[in-house]
């Protein structure tokens, strides 16, 4: 494998200092944009979208400065890789709050501190999953497998479909919960005892399915990079702006019946590549293209499909 005989992560100390400061300002941001009245709507929705987008993107050429070329294309596969994933989320996030009939404007406090955890959990298997490449080179092949039942699930079942979430459902029949919505609050008191209110539920549903995605979101970006930083900055980036996603894309997100074909592609691709990269080693940018072809077919397909079906 070309990278077996270098550093797990090139970046200097400074430079991950650099980096936790600048996602705790952009998180900042993120909290601020959503408070009150500010980021309702489709087009402001959009723009910090694209804000998000642009800032994962410039932050490739802060890994190019500082690691080297090399470096900077595999960020930038790792992150389209990423972000594609990351859109199987979203159906997530909407089939819960479906599920527990949360209003649009409660959802976004709900999706701040959601994110928040991922971005703790992915730190988690970002470094475990590292560490033992390190030591158990063939630990690769165990990830290629992953990823390819991980396609092989994606390929057969669309989440547009999906009605409700047993994730939600298992919750509710376990803990101690309300149906009753308390504002903002997560934990509440009724009749002199605390329950969890429908927030709650929904922060603890998003954080464990999120759990489960990074189980072939991190060896999907393990396929491009086996560097630390590479790894870890891309998942954080491709996370950072899924708030504002949701939100322009919430409406739409049940009629995209073909993307899951164009997420499958992905994580079918991201296998072989961890696989043969030993003997055959395909270019980052390369991964780029085929997983924008990938999703942008994919995401064509589900929109030419829902035009023909209001011509007819």
């Amino acid at each position: 494998m070309p990278m077996q005989n270098e550093p797990m992560s090139g970046l200097p100390l400074p430079g991950w200092f650099f980096f936790g400061t600048l996602v705790l300002v952009l998180l900042a941001i993120d909290l601020f944009s959503h408070r009150g009245q500010h980021g309702q709507g489709f087009r402001v929705a959009c723009l910090w979208s694209a804000i998000w987008i642009a800032a994962g993107l410039l932050f490739a050429l802060f890994v190019w400065r500082l690691m080297g070329a090399r470096a900077g294309h595999e960020y930038l596969a790792a992150y389209f890789i990423e972000k594609s994933l990351s859109l199987d989320n979203l159906f997530v996030f909407l089939l819960i709050f479906r599920s527990l009939k949360i209003p649009e404007n409660l959802q976004h406090n709900v999706l701040y501190w959601g994110i928040f955890g991922a971005l703790v959990f992915r730190a988690v298997f970002v470094f475990l999953s590292v560490s033992v490449i390190e030591r158990f080179e063939w630990v690769t092949y165990i990830f290629a497998g992953i990823l390819l039942f991980a396609a092989w699930h994606a390929f057969r079942q669309d989440p547009a479909e999906k009605r409700e979430s047993k994730v939600v459902l298992w919750l509710s029949r376990h803990l101690p919960v309300t149906h009753k919505l308390h504002g903002h609050a997560f934990i509440a008191r009724e009749n002199g005892a605390r329950v969890f209110t429908p927030l709650l539920i929904a922060l603890i549903g998003l954080e464990l399915t999120d759990i489960l995605f990074a189980v072939d979101s991190v060896p999907a970006a393990l396929s491009v990079s086996h560097d630390r930083f590479v790894v870890y900055s891309s998942n954080v980036f491709a996370i950072l702006g899924l708030r504002a996603l949701y939100s322009a894309l919430a409406q739409t997100l049940g009629e995209l019946h073909y993307l899951h074909y164009g997420l499958a592609g992905v994580l079918a691709f991201a296998a072989v590549k961890i696989s043969v990269d030993r003997w055959l080693h395909i270019h980052p940018l390369v991964a780029v293209a085929i997983t924008a072809a990938m999703i942008g077919g994919a995401a064509w397909a589900s929109l030419w499909k829902r035009k023909r079906a209001m011509w007819n």
